[in-house]
């Protein structure tokens, strides 16, 4: 997308001087289109080949010419099914003489909304994998314009991978038109626990460009040839030529935009990106147009006052770093939600294809999972296992988790066939894990013959470094179950009638498993007969059934749950000692389905002139209540005649083991929900409401990393440009209590009253006359955690539970028959324990084939080795993030240190350590990231160096909020 040329870019803007322009090359991304949905014949003969085939030739021929690439999905196809032996030596040349550059270098350009921090860092680490085992680069500047609004967490990620540049785009408009006074380039400090140590200098107005060139018609591409018709019919923009009878026109056009834009920023070189989405389809002819316009400017620079140069990122960042001009500092906001303008609040997409998002998280989790297992498996002394098959289902799964990270894709921006290609891959992916863990749990328990048939043998895993004490449902066809350990001693279990099928019973088992470890259960029809005390049953639950209650239309709120209402009144916080009022209730927006009658919701645009109505006439109810657990059921039914719910609430309070095992088991409310069919145009949110005095501020979350504070803002649309993202949690609070809701998936939250926090769960859209694509007529299944208390005691269990949510226990569940594999006696395994505020964000091996010498791999890869290199099984990627921000706990917000040789003892003998980068491309001793001048005071500056390790330890200290990325080496059993 973007070069500079060799000369210097023009004089400041003083006294008539030219402004500088610096012409930025770009290729949008096409997520939406028809050959995508096609898979790789159609989409890289409809768009890869010809955008990627055209540009190479043209900046092969021309030196003056510049071109940058974004995402490395795409690039990729290209490289791996298109590029001739050939063209791979070409783009291999450009890209060494800093021609074609890659920015940014993930997978996709990632979503910044309603991504978890973990899969944001997977996306980026594949596609900088693949460019540094490639090409030996490490893209070093970012490039996310497209995103529906920027959140804080992504300088800090992009700091870490070391990049010295960042550019943004889409901000709310109103804010966008107060930075244009001087505020549109800053030093971006995303934490406020890390400050200058990972701030980014950020760019801000790439899409301010990008509407005026597609308006005016900047863009001169031949019909692209496309083996079938786009889905929407659009083809590549055409616009008239430049000729010399039209060339002034275009020139004014062109410098009049630039002048003004020109005071918005410190420095007179102004960055101008030509291209957008399906553009350079015929770059020959691209270049030749604007060949001529940048030389008619250039000739002509007194009276338009514009000096025009090709540019890379790359040159671009560099002049404004030469220039010394010292910028403004913004701390830990965010600029979420994003609006197009007053009527248009980019948060329909928080919710939109709620179930992709789901199905995207639990895909994440599994391959977490799937991850540290197959680590500790080789690491382990093992019989066969085909380690080149496990790493290929691992990297089939990191593929598919990685691109639904995409802009357009995680967001429920897209048509329904490539929402249905999204999901068919994530199955697709975790299907093949599944496989990989079930041979891997297979060869742990070798064979013991002897158990009758009849029942399941359960291995559960732990993917946590920490010890977690849990509840785990299994599905059984038999009221009365034994259920015992490895070492046959009984375990603690209930049985109730299922609440999904009436068939079979729910079987739910109290365990309690250590770090990165397992526990096995056999779960047998219990057939004890009278008066034997030998066997031990799991308990049944007894379930009470109450009848329908219809709503009442009037406020008040019954103070007995079962006997009034079947409605949540109110909920007792026993250390405290305090009762809150709680309430909650389905409820819906109705949206406008007619573009004549005013704005819409769409899959990205929420819009509601009316507050939400209850969405529901009449609620029954269930409570099933056992030993271990009690569960209340609620259905909540349109109309007094449905036979189905439309909504339906699960509540479960457990009764953990005391102390500190059961401590966030026993400290949470698990809720999970069931959600549609919607009616047409309706967008379904569950309201929370309580007597806290929370005056609407809400905090939410920014990817699962840091939270925001949310104060309420009086707009012209005040319901949806209220809402905000919430990935993993949120709360609401006063000076006594705070309540939070932690999630399992990206969802809206807002709080549009005082004490109230609603999370949007599901919409279902239809427009006229518009692109609407949002019909969808799914169930949604989700799950919140809710958790209510003092706020000393939900900051602590807050972010712990918040990741145990994310990363629940993983079931494996076999058949017994008579020649059932099962082992007789527990098999020792040494558990992995981190302390409690140090979460173990990855541990994996990755397979990567670079040497992790950056000179020894260049030199590989300069000798043109023949053949494919090989993936490398001893190196361990490990990544550990600490949890708080410096001020959060008294005593979990303490820097932590960590002896890695002790801790990862369980895994085997660590023989060398190597500190690395987030992405693990750079060794961080050689990482030098530029510093960029403040105006804010030197000694307000702090420190911007980083803690690395030092040689040959293994004892790090971490702070609050950092996230350290290591390769680990193991002895070699």
């Amino acid at each position: 997308c973007v070069e500079s040329g060799p000369e210097p870019i023009g004089q400041p803007l003083l006294g008539g001087a030219p402004i500088g322009v610096w012409s930025a090359d770009l290729w949008g991304s096409m997520i939406a289109t028809p050959s995508l949905q096609k898979g790789k014949q159609g989409s890289t003969q409809a768009y890869v080949t010809t955008v990627y085939t055209s540009v190479v030739e043209d900046l092969t021929r021309n030196k003056q010419h510049r071109f940058i690439i974004v995402d490395q999905e795409f690039f990729r196809l290209w490289w791996d099914g298109v590029a001739s032996a050939k063209q791979k030596v070409q783009v291999r040349q450009l890209v060494d003489q800093g021609r074609l550059e890659f920015v940014l270098g993930g997978q996709v350009m990632h979503d910044e909304a309603v991504t978890h921090v973990d899969d944001q860092i997977l996306q980026l680490t594949e596609g900088h994998r693949f460019l540094y085992e490639t090409f030996g680069i490490r893209p070093q500047f970012s490039w996310q314009v497209d995103s529906f609004g920027a959140s804080a967490t992504t300088p800090t990620l992009f700091a870490l991978a070391g990049f010295n540049g960042h550019i943004i785009s889409r901000i709310d408009y109103d804010l966008k038109e107060t930075m244009q006074q001087d505020q549109m380039q800053f030093v971006w400090r995303g934490s406020r626990s890390l400050l200058a140590q990972q701030e980014i200098f950020t760019h801000q107005g790439v899409s301010s460009n990008i509407p005026l060139l597609l308006s005016k018609g900047f863009y001169w591409n031949e019909k692209a040839v496309f083996p079938d018709p786009p889905w929407d019919g659009m083809y590549p923009n055409q616009t008239v030529p430049v000729t010399l009878s039209n060339i002034q026109r275009y020139a004014n056009t062109l410098s009049y935009n630039v002048r003004k834009r020109a005071p918005w920023f410190l420095t007179p070189h102004i960055l101008w990106p030509w291209g957008c989405d399906r553009q350079f389809f015929n770059a020959s002819v691209q270049f030749a147009n604007m060949d001529y316009l940048m030389g008619y400017i250039n000739k002509h620079v007194s009276q338009f006052g514009v000096l025009m140069v090709y540019a890379t990122l790359s040159e671009y960042f560099q002049t404004l770093h030469s220039e010394h001009e010292p910028v403004q500092v913004r701390d830990h906001r965010d600029f979420l939600p994003y609006s197009s303008d007053m009527f248009h609040s980019w948060t329909g997409f928080y919710a939109s294809r709620s179930g992709l998002k789901g199905l995207a998280r639990r895909a994440s989790a599994l391959l977490y999972a799937g991850e540290s297992m197959f680590t500790r498996f080789m690491l382990a002394p093992h019989r066969f296992l085909d380690r080149a098959w496990g790493l290929q289902q691992l990297q089939k799964l990191r593929w598919a988790v990685s691109e639904v990270q995409h802009h357009e894709a995680i967001t429920g921006a897209h048509t329904p066939k490539v929402s249905d290609m999204f999901v068919g891959r994530l199955n697709n992916g975790m299907h093949g894990v599944q496989k990989l863990m079930s041979a891997i749990v297979q060869d742990r328990f070798p064979a013991h013959t002897g158990l009758e048939p009849g029942g399941y043998v359960a291995v559960i895993y732990n993917p946590l470094a920490w010890t977690v004490t849990t509840i785990v449902t299994l599905t059984v066809d038999f009221p009365k179950v034994s259920v015992t350990d490895e070492s046959g001693h009984p375990v603690p279990a209930q049985v109730q009638n299922s609440k999904e099928m009436p068939s079979v019973y729910d079987l739910l088992v109290l365990t309690t498993i250590p770090g990165l470890s397992y526990q096995y259960y056999v779960i047998k029809p219990s057939r004890r007969a009278k008066g034997d005390t030998q066997v031990t049953e799991a308990t049944m639950a007894n379930t009470k059934q109450f009848g329908r209650r219809p709503r009442r239309h009037d406020s008040s709120v019954g103070r007995r749950l079962v006997h009034d209402t079947n409605l949540m009144h109110s909920i007792w916080e026993r250390q405290s000692n305090q009762t809150i009022q709680v309430t909650q209730q389905f409820m819906e927006y109705e949206a406008n389905g007619d573009e004549d009658q005013g704005p819409i919701s769409d899959n990205y645009v929420f819009t509601s002139s009316e507050t939400a109505k209850p969405a529901w006439e009449t609620v029954g109810m269930e409570i099933v209540e056992g030993e271990l657990v009690t569960e209340i059921r609620q259905y909540f039914y349109r109309t007094v005649n449905d036979r189905d719910p439309t909504y339906t609430v699960y509540s479960r309070l457990a009764r953990g083991p005391p102390g500190a095992d059961g401590e966030l088991l026993c400290h949470r409310i698990e809720q999970e929900y069931r959600v549609g069919p919607l009616e047409l145009n309706r967008e379904a949110i569950w309201r929370t409401s309580t007597n806290l005095n929370t005056a609407r501020v809400l905090y939410s979350d920014n990817n699962g990393y840091q939270m925001q504070r949310r104060a309420y803002k009086h707009h012209e649309n005040n319901i949806a440009r209220n809402y905000y993202p919430m990935t993993q949690s949120a709360f609401i609070q006063d000076r006594q209590s705070r309540l939070v809701l932690l999630s399992e998936q990206a969802h809206g939250v807002s709080s549009q009253g005082s004490g109230q926090m609603e999370v949007m769960l599901h919409r279902r859209l239809w427009a006229l006359s518009v692109n609407v694509t949002l019909n969808d007529t799914s169930v949604v299944h989700s799950v919140l955690w809710l958790l209510l208390g003092p706020s000393t005691l939900t900051r602590d269990l807050g972010q712990r539970s918040g990741v145990a949510l994310q990363h629940r226990p993983i079931v494996l569940i076999r058949e017994l028959s008579e020649t059932a594999r099962i082992h007789p006696h527990p098999q020792h395994q040494e558990a992995v324990t981190l302390p409690p505020s140090i979460h173990l964000q990855i541990l994996s091996i990755p397979g990567w084939t670079y040497n992790s010498n950056h000179t020894k791999h260049v030199k590989n890869l300069r000798k043109d080795n023949k053949g494919e290199a090989k993936a490398e099984f001893r190196r361990v990627l490990l990544r550990l993030h600490h949890l708080y921000e410096v001020d959060e706990d008294p005593v979990r917000s303490q820097p932590v240190t960590v002896n890695l040789q002790s801790v990862l003892q369980g895994l085997g003998s660590v023989v060398s350590v190597e500190e690395r980068s987030l992405t693990g491309t750079w060794d961080v001793s050689t990482l030098h990231r530029w510093r960029w001048p403040t105006q804010e005071p030197g000694h307000l500056r702090g420190n911007s160096s980083h803690p690395s390790l030092h040689p040959g330890s293994f004892t790090i200290t971490i702070h609050p909020k950092e996230i350290r990325t290591f390769f680990i080496y193991f002895k070699e059993r």
